[in-house]
């Protein structure tokens, strides 16, 4: 025993004070830290239940010829201080959505804080007082606040237990609701007035729930006690972004008089879509998802038939591509982000109102919930060879299939200042343009004018580079930016056309000479757009876009006194 305290008392004195740690000792464990400190899972875009309702507002937006409009934001207050998140800023990036092609809305980020200064205040400030610097009166504003958070409105507990000698037992579940509240209005900036009817006010609830189990016990003279747990609390921030982006949508489209309740419509927009098919994702194997995915990309357009079984660095590529023009963080892996982006649209109601998967079967996947809705409006996924689909989970034979030819890209070429019927144009006129890829690629622009004169638009000095983002649209020239670079302003009468090309690759290296003239350069030898495909489609394959205008004389006006 003496021997036992002596050894004892001289560890803790050579711990204490005798010797001094070495770091060197750690260095194992130190030197894991910068890879320790590293998330574990990739980072994902933050969505909402109205993410694909914002794109769909953005195309109603450009279909209704909306103008482009300068619009602000007010703080949007916690009324109740429990709801700390930063609803401007989710107003500011749902407004960038819904102007991805339609430029619909531009907003004016001007902000006085006076305890939080920062460089860009500190900058603006100093720059207006100089007089060099001039800042455009918003036409809208959005206005608003969380009006309430209601917290644990509605609650279930209950605790049950066993008592005995030598063994205790205790069972406990609690569940609570708690209801959170945005109001919105759209206002006037010149005179500071509300719209009347334009607002909305919706509600979400926000859920939290535990359970655990305990249990205690003497074995002889020891006793034992353990307990087990598990909860869930659903998070402010994301019901908040919801709520913001759905009372944009309404004010908005009551502002700009489009049927927005369309966009809401979505299967989408369901509240459980989601996790159904997060559900639907974990019930399957890596290789099933993976192969259903392959199907999706098929059918976009992003991998040719017939496809290699497995990860791939064709289909790695493939994944990439598709990630940036849907959004998705691009690691070109295959998670559950991008597999439900690429089967989004496979999924329908049936007439019980639950969502089911259309043409997602296929014989020895075990999947038997394939029953198609009568009606159904989402396409089926193709059938690759060697893949052939079911309807509820019935075998299909084998049927002879060929490749078929993947989607090309769309270009959308647009004049824009031209609301309905011919497009017309006098002398001296200005033409607005625009062009939006459906996928992402190398764009390229040229201008016919009547007198049979081509040049290239775009790429030009002030946009060098031809690389397009997937349903973004490039405006020609950019009427919302206060220097252009150019105009394109008719000076003949007659006929004139502009025509985009877009493509997987950059062209230019592999265009003939002629065409790799300098922007706003007479072409040599091009006087129409048929002959400038012929001479892209020979260097790859490109997608074509075109539209035309006429342009007639200038009409005279008199005044007579």
């Amino acid at each position: 025993m003496r021997r036992f305290v002596f050894v004892l008392g001289s560890t803790l004195a050579l711990l204490t004070g005798c010797a001094n740690l070495d770091a060197r000792r750690d260095l194992p464990l130190l030197s894991s830290v910068p890879t320790e400190n590293r998330p574990v899972v990739r980072p994902v875009r933050s969505v909402s239940s109205f993410s694909e309702s914002l794109v769909c507002m953005d195309r109603m937006f450009r279909d209704a010829r909306v103008p482009p409009t300068l619009i602000a934001s007010k703080q949007i207050p916690d009324a109740s201080g429990k709801v700390p998140v930063a609803a401007k800023e989710m107003i500011v990036t749902a407004l960038s959505q819904l102007s991805r092609t339609s430029g619909a809305f531009r907003y004016v980020d001007y902000e006085i804080d006076l305890v939080k200064q920062d460089t860009v205040q500190n900058l603006t400030t100093l720059l207006l007082n100089n007089n060099q610097i001039q800042l455009q009166r918003p036409a809208l504003y959005v206005s608003g606040a969380i009006s309430f958070f209601d917290q644990s409105v509605a609650s279930r507990s209950g605790e049950v237990g066993t008592s005995a000698s030598r063994l205790e037992t205790g069972y406990s579940r609690n569940r609570s609701a708690s209801l959170v509240g945005l109001e919105l209005h759209l206002g006037e900036f010149r005179s500071r007035t509300l719209i009347p009817g334009i607002d909305s006010a919706n509600e979400v609830v926000i859920g939290t729930g535990n359970e655990g189990l305990d249990v205690a016990g003497r074995i002889g003279r020891y006793g034992v006690q353990f307990n087990v747990g598990r909860d869930y609390a659903q998070g402010t921030g994301a019901a908040v972004r919801t709520l913001v982006e759905l009372g944009l949508i309404e004010v908005l489209g009551k502002w700009a008089r489009v049927p927005y309740w369309q966009c809401l419509s979505l299967d989408q927009a369901h509240p459980e879509f989601q996790r159904q098919m997060r559900d639907w994702f974990d019930e399957q194997k890596p290789e099933e998802s993976l192969a259903l995915v392959q199907r999706a990309l098929v059918a976009e357009g992003y991998l040719q038939p017939p496809v290699a079984t497995g990860m791939s660095p064709v289909l790695k590529t493939a994944l990439a591509r598709f990630q940036v023009d849907r959004g998705i963080t691009p690691s070109g892996d295959m998670n559950f982000e991008t597999w439900e982006r690429a089967l989004r649209n496979y999924v329908s109601f049936d007439d019980k109102g639950l969502l089911v998967r259309v043409g997602w079967g296929r014989p020895g996947l075990g999947q038997t919930d394939m029953a198609k809705p009568a009606n159904a409006e989402a396409p089926a996924l193709p059938e690759l060879p060697g893949q052939p689909s079911g309807v509820d989970g019935k075998p299909v034979e084998p049927a002879v299939t060929t490749a078929a030819a993947p989607l090309t890209r769309q270009v959308d070429v647009r004049i824009e200042n031209v609301l309905r019927g011919t497009s017309q144009f006098e002398v001296g006129e200005q033409v607005f343009l625009s062009a939006t890829l459906s996928h992402a690629g190398f764009l390229y622009c040229f201008l016919q004018d009547a007198t049979g004169t081509v040049v290239r638009v775009l790429p030009n000095n002030q946009h060098r580079s031809v690389m397009v983002p997937a349903r973004q649209a490039v405006r020609m020239p950019d009427w919302m930016s206060p220097n252009p670079g150019f105009i394109i302003e008719p000076s003949d009468p007659g006929a004139e056309a502009f025509v985009c090309l877009a493509s997987d690759v950059e062209l230019t290296p592999k265009l003939p000479e002629p065409l790799r003239v300098a922007p706003f350069t007479p072409i040599q030898g091009i006087q129409t757009p048929d002959q400038l495909v012929t001479l892209f489609k020979q260097a790859g394959e490109v997608a074509v876009g075109t539209v035309s205008w006429r342009v007639v004389p200038r009409t005279s006006v008199q005044v007579k006194r």
